[in-house]
């Protein structure tokens, strides 16, 4: 089931509460000017949901992820230009198959015991190995994968089995834990033995969280000042569920950030209210390819999507605030920055589609409907129901457009139980808008190409020649050296209509009190400034 747990922890970044990319943890500087800098401050700010386990190896949770942030830092920084920046990690060099870290002096514990380069390899390794079934094998750390330390050198030398062209970002990103951590993989699940910029010293789950910082922290991102002005003292966390609430929360005074999806932003937005924006991956038409499946038709994938107004859905599925998508990772600062989609996408022509059909052998019997040697064309279509009304809506205009042209068109919509076991292979599906929330092109691989479940997380059983061997090539071009070749891949998915992004979301954090910066879907812990009145 290890690729059931990687596929579910990618599926809907930030609607699904779900994430693969932690991410990189941006390096910021002060935020813009928002009045005087106060110091000695408590930041509050709101979780949709409780969190759950914070062991980092052993959760893909993006609310998970924002609390991890704060706890436990990563080998590497980026920058908001995409640079990187020193994090754990004084000096780094990398290509495609290795990559070595030498540690900063004086980084410690929460507990104040040295970092180690041994903690730091073990931290790697766990990743590596398959049978501690992290959500993280095979998209930060690939399975395989071998580590060694030089306590001497301060170094760690990473070595990929497999060809890695961001090997650099994967294993500099990995959220580093503690010695004790490691030994006690318990502890961790509550929040302790980190290495970041903060400490837990108290939790309610599914109440609140408070932080409190550290005043020996000194390795933070790049040429990192500990006396810096207007740096919260404490950080808490509170699970407010409802969206609203959070609102007035936040126009009282009471929070200091909240992320608004839905419909409460606009009065906010109304209000001039100051906002640090992400844009999440949010419509992804997949169809399934197995054999029997209907999908397997590549006409009948093309006419589908012919039969519907893209434009329409998007609009739809995203209340109006979306954007038109421009390649498979969403997330904030790219490696790749081509547009991998726009020109790209089937037009809307539903004469079009009815013909291709028909082409096709899909023909129209007397009842309108479309059958091909005596069998029904019937689809089963499934939705994420965490994206509420909206995904729901959408789901309907599909069903319209799809039974326009003779198809039989089922809707459901399901929860997170419902996608793990869609994207195992354990239930009956042949489209679906599942969203996937991605840091880097080569996380994308692994779902539209491969071992099937439960030997892999294709799910959707795609077989792309053309993608394969391009992105056989641009896994080995490190860094963006590769980045051309990563996008003709991407379009060859679109091409062949295996997957096809429509829509990407744009979610506001809103902040009262305090500036930050958003980075991979989540605020920066150390772009954090409070200010006073």
């Amino acid at each position: 089931m290890r690729s059931a747990r990687v596929a579910a922890s990618v599926i809907g970044a930030a609607a699904l509460g779900l994430t693969g990319c932690t991410g990189p943890y941006a390096a910021t500087a002060g935020p813009a000017s928002g009045g005087t800098l106060a110091d000695g401050r408590t930041f509050t700010m709101a979780l949709s949901a409780d969190p759950g386990t914070l062991d980092p190896a052993l959760t893909a949770m993006s609310i998970a992820v924002q609390v991890d942030r704060f706890l436990y830092d990563p080998l590497v920084h980026v920058a908001q230009d995409g640079t990187e920046r020193a994090g754990l990690a004084e000096k780094w060099q990398a290509d495609a198959t290795t990559a070595r870290f030498t540690l900063r002096r004086g980084v410690t514990c929460a507990d104040g015991t040295p970092l180690t380069t041994r903690d730091v390899a073990a931290n790697i390794a766990f990743m590596a190995d398959v049978k501690n079934k992290s959500p993280m094998t095979g998209l930060l750390v690939n399975p395989g994968t071998t580590v060694r330390a030089d306590a001497a050198a301060r170094e760690i030398t990473v070595t990929s089995k497999i060809p890695d062209a961001f090997l650099l970002r994967n294993i500099g990103m990995v959220p580093i834990v503690c010695g004790k951590g490691l030994a006690d993989r318990g502890s961790l699940a509550r929040g302790h033995h980190g290495t970041g910029m903060f400490t837990m010293t108290e939790a309610v789950p599914g109440d609140h969280y408070t932080l409190t910082r550290r005043k020996d922290y000194t390795w933070g991102p790049g040429p990192w000042k500990a006396d810096q002005q207007g740096l919260p003292d404490k950080v808490r966390l509170r699970v407010i569920p409802n969206e609203t609430t959070a609102a007035n929360l936040l126009l009282s005074g009471e929070l200091n950030a909240a992320r608004l999806s839905g419909p409460d932003r606009q009065r906010l937005l109304g209000r001039g209210q100051f906002h640090a924006d992400a844009t999440d991956a949010l419509g992804e038409i997949w169809f399934n390819h197995a054999p029997g499946r209907p999908g397997q038709d590549p006409a009948l994938r093309r006419a589908l999507v012919q039969a519907v107004k893209l434009t329409d859905i998007g609009k739809v599925l995203s209340s109006g605030t979306g954007k038109p998508s421009r390649g498979f990772v969403t997330n904030e600062p790219k490696v790749c920055k081509d547009n991998t989609v726009t020109g790209r996408l089937p037009p809307h022509d539903v004469d079009a589609a009815k013909s291709l059909l028909d082409r096709a052998g899909w023909k129209e019997d007397a009842e309108g409907d479309r059958r091909k040697g005596g069998k029904r064309l019937a689809l089963t279509f499934v939705y994420p129901s965490q994206l509420g009304q909206p995904a729901a809506s959408a789901a309907e205009l599909l069903q319209k457009a799809w039974q326009a042209i003779g198809a039989k068109v089922t809707i459901k919509g399901v929860d997170t139980t419902g996608i793990t076991q869609v994207i195992a292979g354990n239930a009956s599906w042949d489209a679906a808008v599942l969203p996937l929330g991605l840091a880097l092109p080569s996380q994308l691989r692994p779902f539209v190409s491969g071992p099937t479940p439960p030997n892999g997380t294709n799910f959707a059983h795609i077989k792309n020649a053309a993608y394969a061997t391009l992105v056989g090539k641009a896994s080995r071009m490190p860094g963006a050296k590769g980045c051309p070749t990563w996008g003709r891949a991407e379009s060859e998915l679109i091409t062949q209509v295996d997957v096809i992004p429509f829509v990407d979301s744009v979610v506001p954090t809103f902040g009262a009190g305090a500036r930050f910066e958003v980075s991979y879907s989540s605020v920066t812990p150390s772009s954090i400034r409070m200010y006073g009145d």
